[in-house]
């Protein structure tokens, strides 16, 4: 079942083997409440458990904010109370168990939450007007857990907690030389970068993308998945599958696989 947007706010669209959520409130740059959590977490959930879907794109409306984080007035109103004290949606681990690859498209500014969200996808592309960072220290927005600490997975321990300690600013081109970015382009072709690398992802093996996943995701978090053989876990019957079989015969008769219609068992 397909999740309906909040008054349009969240709006989900599947076409051609990619999900697409966008935070669609541009006018407060993209800021986000609980309900739109919940709602991108049922996202998320969706494009995990329909098997035509083989990436999810994260982006926000307009050209000036992918998102800027938690909406303040609802913060200040005490409506964050529940989320940060662990009972609210949790949308960086539906983001991490949808075993598909999820692109962030990232245009304007990525703050806060936002920012968090950006470096939390497998994929981040950048138009070249993105500018990254955190907020929390500045307004009394407390963040903590896994959602802070994978950062230093991404750029560093120094770098992480110079951009969480300071709250300072990085634009798009800064962002890739830290590795907090995959690509930058210019703004009006952020789209097509986006649908090419899409390409690219949905022209592999799907079942071994979501082994990946399972496999990378494992490593960050032992605890609670400890890391074993994901591929056991996840698809005990892949080997010798139509799926695999279409990539070992594609390899061998010189040609591009064809893994649509094809199956992991």
């Amino acid at each position: 079942m397909t999740p309906a947007p909040n008054e349009r706010e969240i709006l989900y669209a599947k076409t051609d083997g990619v999900a697409r959520i966008t935070i669609n409130r541009p006018e407060v740059h993209n800021a986000v409440t609980d309900k739109h959590l919940e709602l991108m977490c049922e996202c998320f959930r969706d494009a995990d458990a329909d098997a035509a879907i083989g990436v999810v794109v994260l982006t926000g409306a307009g050209d000036r904010a992918f998102s800027s984080g938690g909406d303040v007035g609802w913060e200040k109103q005490g409506g964050a109370k529940a989320v940060f004290q662990g009972g609210g949606p949790d949308v960086h681990r539906a983001m991490r168990e949808c075993l598909k690859p999820v692109i962030a498209a990232v245009k304007g500014w990525a703050i806060g939450l936002g920012n968090h969200l950006a470096y939390s996808a497998d994929i981040t592309i950048a138009a070249d007007n993105a500018v990254f960072g955190q907020v929390g220290p500045r307004v009394a927005s407390p963040a903590d857990g896994w959602n802070v600490a994978y950062l230093t997975h991404i750029v560093g321990a120094k770098k992480a907690r110079e951009m969480w300690y300071m709250c300072r600013r990085y634009d798009a081109h800064e962002a890739e030389r830290m590795g907090l970015v995959n690509k930058v382009v210019p703004l009006a072709e952020l789209d097509a970068e986006v649908d090419r690398w899409s390409e690219e992802l949905l022209a592999v093996s799907p079942t071994c993308l979501r082994i990946l996943k399972a496999s990378f995701e494992a490593s960050f978090d032992p605890i609670r998945q400890p890391l074993g053989s994901m591929q056991r876990l996840i698809a005990p019957s892949f080997i010798g599958s139509s799926e695999q079989l279409e990539g070992a015969s594609a390899f061998l008769e010189k040609r591009k696989p064809n893994f649509r219609g094809t199956s992991p068992e």
